[in-house]
Order: structure tokens, then sequence, then C-alpha cells
């Protein structure tokens, strides 16, 4: 019999690296993941994992130390928010450019100036388009599942790419939530031991990371593209065996009571659960509204997202990071690009909310549905055309 268990989330990220039997660990504390990587470290420490635990001074150096781990052909984990994972930015082009498919667990939180040690995507986004696989994780049991799904989907030699898995910071990471953990028996059976491709070893030298002379670089660079592309396929693979494995099934894209609605919220992480409340109290009023969650940001999950929108009318795009000077937020770019392309006709907002942690409640987003309703009665929108206002939630 299955049994769930109160637990942190964010030591419950470290017991899915622990079960996913990493063998090198290398973290520089920062709130707020620093209790995953703390607690990694009794865990090594009290012999309950055989890892090596590296202790460094930087989060660039974690991220290095990580890079020199995975060449040498180790399972490696690591961790970090907010200035810690714009400090590894660079190394972050390199892990994945070398192929590196390391896991790292990125505890979401907002970037400075001014200071904020709250959550929100201001990290992530800044390093979206490193050539990394991501994730993002509504609840707890979610992250645990991503974390050990991650190893299966970087490690296949069809990809070999890192992968990060992004939980919000406070707000997922330092909560008590039911989380049902797998035994380590159901996790081997699951998740082999990693056999890499190519490693660093004295008797079998091999370079890697060479100099790439210019008629060589393109072509580098779009084998790492296609690579990361194509690792869609077997992403949507290893979340169908865990779904058969472990009962708890996953996709890139999922929704959340879009059969009725022709207005849908499209969100990341784990603001989406107050969205679902938001739809459930709307549906006491009479009024239809659904839910598109992306868990799947990189590679961009474009024809399965096509696949919910179709048959939608109204799209309020929710982000928690500021557009920095564009003319909209990151996902509603990808999103509005994909609509465009492919001749769909919507009418898109843009809501920016829950920046340096600011709460948005269940009211909020019902209030945006009221407010797009509203502005749709009140306006004569030509067919052919989309609009969009990015609206800052105060």
């Amino acid at each position: 019999m299955k049994t769930r268990k109160g637990i942190e989330v964010s030591i419950a990220a470290s017991i899915a690296a622990k079960l996913a039997r990493v063998e090198v660990i290398a973290a520089y504390p920062i709130t707020p993941q620093t209790h995953i990587v703390e607690h990694l470290a009794e865990i090594v420490a009290e012999g309950e994992l055989d890892a090596i635990y590296i202790n460094v001074e930087s989060e660039y150096s974690a991220m290095s130390a990580c890079c020199g781990a995975a060449a040498a052909g180790a399972r490696t984990f690591t961790s970090t928010s907010a200035q810690g994972l714009e400090l590894m930015h660079e190394i972050l082009f390199i892990a994945s450019g070398m192929r590196f498919p390391i896991v790292m667990a990125t505890v979401n939180r907002a970037l400075s100036s001014p200071l904020s040690i709250w959550g929100d995507h201001s990290d992530v986004m800044a390093a979206r388009d490193t050539g990394w696989i991501v994730l993002f994780c509504e609840n707890g049991q979610e992250v645990v599942d991503s974390i050990i799904m991650a190893y299966k989907m970087g490690e296949d030699r069809r990809v070999l790419l890192p992968v990060m898995v992004n939980l919000d910071g406070f707000s997922l990471s330092h909560v008590i939530e039911p989380i049902e953990l797998p035994s380590q028996k159901e996790v081997d059976e699951f998740l082999p031991p990693y056999n890499p491709l190519y490693t660093l070893h004295p008797d079998k030298p091999v370079t890697m990371g060479a100099y790439g002379m210019p008629e060589l670089y393109t072509e580098a660079k779009y084998a790492q593209e296609t690579a990361i592309i194509n690792s869609k396929k077997v992403i949507i693979d290893v979340m169908d065996e865990f779904g058969k494995k472990f009962g708890r099934y996953y996709k890139p894209v999922e929704t959340y009571n879009t059969d009725k609605a022709d207005f849908v919220f499209i969100g990341l992480g784990s603001v989406n659960e107050n969205i679902k409340t938001a739809i459930d109290d709307l549906k006491t009023q009479g009024k239809e509204a659904g839910l598109i969650n992306l868990r799947l940001f990189r590679p961009f999950p474009s024809d399965e997202l096509m696949s919910a929108l179709q048959g939608k009318k109204k799209v309020a795009v929710i982000e928690r990071v500021m557009p920095g000077g564009a003319k909209n937020s990151p996902l509603y770019n990808e999103i509005a690009s994909l609509a465009f392309a492919n001749r769909m006709t919507l009418k898109m907002e843009n809501y920016i909310v829950g920046l340096g942690g600011r709460d948005v409640l269940p009211e909020d987003f019902q209030q945006i549905y009221n407010e797009m309703a509203a502005k749709e009665k009140a306006e004569k929108v030509k067919k052919d055309k989309n609009y969009t206002v990015m609206r800052v939630r105060a």
C-alpha cells in the first residue's frame, strides 16, 4: 500500500537525488535552495549515500565541478537560486554544449536589485536559452518525480543533455506537503546506473570541449540543437514509463477544465494551483475557464500547446518575470509567435504577477477573467487580429 509522508519539499528533493543514487554533489548555499544541499550533505556524511560532496567557494565553481564530475562519468547533482544561477551562467552553456546530463534543482527566486530572497521566475527566464531541458513543478510530489525522471531523460544516449527542475522559492520549497516517496528498489528498477558514452580517463584519453574553428562551430551547435529538439520524444517516453511504474502520469502540457472553456489561463509552476482554485470558484458562478499548464518549457512543446489551444478564444498568459524592455514576457512571446505561425485567432493578454514573492490569490485570477470578459464585451475586435496588453498586477 502506498503511503504519503508530510515532508518539506526541499528535503523531499534531496531524498529524490539520493534515490537516484547521485555520485557527485557540488553546490553552494543560497536562499531559498540551501535546505536541499544541506540535507544532502547530512545524508552523505552519515553514510546513507555513497557519493562525493564537494564544498566549493561559489556557484560558478559548483557548476564547473559538476561539469568535471560528469566528464569523468559520474551521475551529478546540484541546486541553486537567483544570483547563484546567474553566476553559473557561463558554465550552463558549457554543460549543455559538452552534453553533460547534470540535473539541477533551481529553487526560483527574484533577482536583485532591489534585493529580494522571495520567489519569482526572473532567474530561470534569464537562463532559459542555455541549452538545458527545463521542467516546471506545481507541487512537491512533482518535484520528487521530476528529479528522478530528469536523470533518465538526460542520460538517454539520444539526448545527453543537462536538465533543470524548477520549483518556486518558499511558496513551494519551504512548505510541508504530503508526498509519496518511492522505495529505493522501485527507483533502481526505473533508473539504471549511468552508463556514459565518453569519459575522461588517463588510460583512454579523449578531448572534450576542444576549440571549434568556424568551419565546425555551426555544425556542433546544430547537432546540439537537434538533440534538444528531438529530446521531447524521449521526455514523453520517460513520463509514460514513469506513470506505468509509479501510477503518476505526466505530460509536457497538461490541461484542467478546458473541455467546455473558450477562456484559458496559461502558467508555469506552483501558481497554477491557485489558478485551479479560481477556476473552481468561477465554475460555481456559472463561468467556464480552463488552465493550460506547461510542465516542459525547453524544448518548447509547440505541438502539444497548439493542440491544447484549439477552439480557445481568450488567453491570459500568467508570468512571474518582467520583460526587461521586450514588448511582452518570454512565455507570452513564445505563444504569440506560435499562434501567428499557425494563423490562430486568439485574444491574448499578458499578466505579470507575483514578482518578488508577492501573493497572488485565487480572487486575483477571477478578476483577470472578469477583466478580459468585460473588455471583450466593450470592444469589437476584428476576427483576424490578436490583441495584447501587458498588465502588471500590483
